[in-house]
């Protein structure tokens, strides 16, 4: 009877086990597919057309691409920043610069996963932005922690520059809290 038992435990835990397995590589199937898309749309994008939606009922589009050399970085950067945005990829805000032009463009993204490079990023840096209007290269400036509820974006400020943000500090195991790590970026050569 007790080795029945055991038997019939072996067999439960192995099912529930395979069952976590498989629901873990789910996440990560899925994961990966929405790369694929957000890279096709992408590349659609390049070709000429304009909000490119990487699946059907996306609420975002890529719009642009944003590298790091130094560190190996390339991510495509969707439209928004919204955390059903966040979720696949960086997101621009909208109600900053237009990458390129004259202020601040300002990139979001999680520290956990897309904007997880920002805690290697050291002053003097290269970020490269690539859009369907050209590539921007930009030269890191300033890494600052700040308090989001006193943080203000200078909107006066003319000269294209970049600003990545994220959630600090990197290796918090609680989501959310009040500070986060700014990355502000000087544009160098306008390419068109």
């Amino acid at each position: 009877m007790i080795l029945r038992f055991i038997k019939l435990l072996i067999i439960v835990t192995v099912l529930c086990s395979v069952w976590q397995f498989g629901a873990a590589g789910k996440i990560y199937a899925k994961a990966w597919f929405a790369q694929q898309l957000l890279e096709m749309a992408w590349q659609t994008t390049l070709e000429g057309e304009h909000n490119v939606r990487p699946w059907p009922w996306a609420d975002t589009w890529p719009v642009a691409e944003l590298t790091v050399p130094r560190l190996g970085i390339r991510q495509i950067v969707l439209n928004g920043d919204s955390g059903r945005v966040l979720a696949f990829a960086p997101g621009y805000t909208e109600a900053s610069a237009v990458p390129g032009g004259k202020g601040i463009a300002v990139i979001s993204g999680h520290r956990d996963t897309s904007f997880s490079f920002l805690k290697d990023i050291q002053h003097g840096d290269t970020i490269e932005l690539k859009s369907p209007s050209g590539r921007f290269t930009y030269t890191v400036s300033e890494l600052a922690v700040v308090d989001q509820r006193q943080f203000t974006v200078d909107t006066q400020i003319l000269k294209s520059s970049l600003m990545l943000v994220t959630c600090y500090p990197f290796d918090a195991l609680a989501p959310g809290g009040n500070e986060r790590f700014v990355v502000v970026a000087k544009a160098d050569v306008l390419e068109s």
